[in-house]
């Protein structure tokens, strides 16, 4: 196999771009075994997911894993998908055309797009589409708000993996966590009392990020850390006390140990010790998914009312909302730093401005 890939033709004289792109988890392509069979492979073929040894892994998870688990898996995508597909790729894509119109809108020249870590559009076809169009810097925004090294590290690894075959490489930053950017944080407290203005407060509010294995923590995967950090700071921004806040893990996989309290089992707790409602919210999570759409707003739903609880309300993940478009533009602006003031072709600035009002109309 050639070391290097083919670069795209030069243009002579045209100016070089800065671009920003946006990665999210993934998705399979349709809800059906045969679909989830590929992405199941892949994603669970990440050493950074599975950190056991190889020899030991791979024939469990061809043999037996692979055999059984995207039938099921598939039956759970059928609930939530829609005539866009699949809820996180159509969430993404949107995210990422908010944020060109926005990043147009405040004067600056920056290509935006966006792809998934597992499945399509890849990374390595993104970065291939921005090398093309002339982009020389690239913002890479993994939409994770906080560390793990099972999920923006290995973003990381697999721009890496693209780059180590390209000869002309470009700048390139990452924004590595946004758990406690004020513009984040605040968009969720939003969130929250819009929720509490429609439906009323509930007597907790469980913040219910994704689960990672209790080992990553125990050899240093700062990510336990940076989830209490981010609910805390929900917390001040909606002024409650301590005791009606409940931080858990959901999306266990296997038998080993995973970060606690789980939280399937904490509602159901909660509800059979007489809280009569709640409230929860998926921090974690910048797109409404499949494991906040089915797994909490309906497995979780389910097992809180059916063990006593009376009302159970889910306050969707940012998705489009305006103050977290901001905050994702003044998150990327930042970082971006001076290479703003190299984006400056009045040409193309014009152009950018025209398509950003363009795609405002269109909305």
């Amino acid at each position: 196999m050639t070391r290097f890939w083919q670069e795209p033709p030069h243009v002579h004289g045209r100016p070089s771009r800065t671009g920003v792109l946006l990665v999210n988890l993934g998705t399979p392509a349709a809800p059906t075994a045969a679909a989830l069979r590929p992405y199941l492979a892949q994603f669970l073929s990440d050493p950074r997911v599975v950190e056991i040894p190889r020899l030991i892994w791979m024939p469990i998870l061809h043999g037996i894993i692979l055999r059984t688990r995207p039938a099921k898996s598939a039956a759970k995508y059928a609930s939530v998908w829609s005539d866009e597909g699949s809820p996180l790729q159509a969430h993404t894509r949107r995210q990422a055309q908010l944020l060109g119109q926005a990043l147009a809108a405040a004067g600056h020249e920056v290509m935006v797009d966006w792809a998934m870590r597992y499945g399509q559009p890849s990374i390595r076809t993104q970065l291939d589409a921005l090398r093309a169009a002339g982009c020389t810097r690239i913002l890479v925004v993994p939409l994770y708000p906080q560390f793990a090294a099972s999920t923006t590290a290995s973003v990381m690894d697999d721009v890496a993996d693209c780059l180590k075959h390209w000869r002309n490489l470009p700048e390139l930053r990452f924004i590595r966590s946004f758990g406690d950017d004020p513009g984040y944080i605040g968009a969720l407290a939003a969130s929250v009392r819009r929720h509490w203005s429609t439906h009323g407060e509930a007597e907790k509010l469980v913040l219910s990020f994704h689960g990672t294995p209790r080992r990553s923590l125990d050899l240093g995967d700062p990510y336990h850390c940076e989830c209490h950090k981010t609910a805390r700071l929900v917390a001040q921004a909606l002024g409650l006390p301590a005791e009606r806040v409940v931080v858990s893990f959901q999306s266990r996989f296997g038998k080993a140990e995973w970060l606690q309290p789980y939280t399937q089992p904490t509602l159901e707790a909660m509800a059979r010790q007489g809280v009569r409602s709640v409230d929860v919210i998926c921090p974690g999570f910048i797109s409404d998914c499949l494991e906040t759409l089915e797994e909490i707003d309906m497995e979780c739903r389910e097992a809180f009312l059916h063990a006593g609880g009376e009302r159970f309300g889910y306050i969707p993940c940012l998705n489009e909302d305006s103050a977290w478009i901001d905050a994702l533009a003044q998150l990327s602006i930042r970082h971006m730093g001076h290479w703003l003031a190299q984006t400056s072709d009045p040409a193309e600035l014009a152009l950018q401005q025209q398509r950003a009002r363009a795609l405002g109309a269109q909305a």
